[in-house]
């Protein structure tokens, strides 16, 4: 059977709707992770369920999807561009229906790279609006010590402050931001930690579509003139999403310690600011030590193993091509 080529239009579809779906069903954890990782004095949250719990307490339930509506308008180019492109540079590398693994390599470099276009801006922003609570609960935090120390009226009133709805301070949003940076900046401000999230998503992608590729071929017959990625099972490829993806992610964490540093303006009390990838790698090392280029590492895993088992589930169903069916 002759392998069938790549219908971009479908898969870009696919890619936007498993990316939605993803999201939708990880984004609380990804704030989490995010809050983790910018923590670099004061410790307002001890860890992933209690920056949850705090988030919920503070700002709602809907307070751990700050900055989902963002990451839902942009994810759908992001994934339908990474997939897509995986498939297109994995065709183009393939002979006979076999891709070696310096092509596969290479087709998630590729892919990798061309998803920073959109990635970059979209992660920019998403991270000032994550962010934004966690600043808010560290100047409480703050004022809640200062005032117990000299008057516990006076800490009554702060803690009361910090509930949902009293008096707190407008958060800013991803309009506004955006206008901000380019009129400040220009276009050069959205792509802030270009470099960086380069120096993260392309290793990710080597690391990842060629596992997922070995893992969903586990246990099943090879026919040398068929794509052994058509035959996948469903559970098949979403297990080998998850995992595929888990590993990937915790690779390069400490990639997505740097990239998030080095994106995020606002800075809580005491915090550090840097001037690019070689200084801000300096300065965590020398103020926090090599475990905190881990910060995170677990929230990653539960974001990513899902978020790319959906995506794998969703493209290799073939949504795409039943959404164009019906409509052609």
């Amino acid at each position: 059977m002759a392998e069938q080529k790549v219908s971009l239009p479908a898969k870009l579809i696919n890619g936007g709707v498993a990316g939605l779906v993803g999201v939708t069903c990880v984004f609380p954890i990804d704030l989490a992770k995010t809050r983790l990782q910018n923590q670099q004095g004061s410790r307002v949250y001890i860890g992933m369920l209690d920056c949850l719990a705090k988030t919920i307490k503070m700002e709602g339930y809907f307070g751990m999807y700050r900055g989902a509506a963002v990451n839902l308008t942009l994810v759908t180019p992001e994934k339908a561009i990474k997939l897509a492109a995986n498939d297109v540079f994995r065709q183009k590398l393939s002979k006979d229906g076999k891709l070696a693994l310096w092509g596969e390599i290479l087709a998630g470099c590729g892919a990798g790279t061309c998803q920073v276009v959109v990635t970059t801006p979209m992660e920019m922003l998403k991270i000032q609006l994550q962010d934004a609570g966690r600043l808010a609960a560290q100047r409480t935090v703050t004022a809640s010590a200062s005032a117990s120390a000299t008057c516990p009226t006076a800490s009554l009133v702060a803690s009361q402050a910090a509930q949902p709805g009293t008096n707190s301070p407008p958060r800013p949003s991803a309009t506004r931001i955006t206008l901000d940076l380019l009129k400040s900046q220009g276009l050069r401000g959205l792509y802030k930690g270009a470099g960086a999230t380069l120096m993260r998503d392309v290793p990710f992608s080597i690391i990842y579509f060629p596992l997922f590729a070995k893992l969903n071929a586990v246990g099943r017959t090879e026919d040398r003139h068929s794509n052994p990625q058509k035959q996948a099972p469903f559970l098949q490829s979403f297990v080998a999403g998850c995992m595929a993806g888990s590993v990937a992610a915790v690779a390069v964490t400490p990639l997505d310690v740097i990239k998030t540093r080095l994106q995020t303006l606002q800075k809580g009390e005491g915090e550090d600011s840097y001037r690019g990838i070689i200084d801000c790698t300096q300065r965590i090392l020398k103020r926090e030590g090599p475990a905190a280029f881990l910060k995170g590492a677990t929230c990653r895993a539960l974001v990513i193993a899902p978020l790319f088992g959906i995506a794998q589930a969703v493209y290799f169903l073939g949504i795409g091509e039943h959404v164009l069916g019906l409509l052609g």
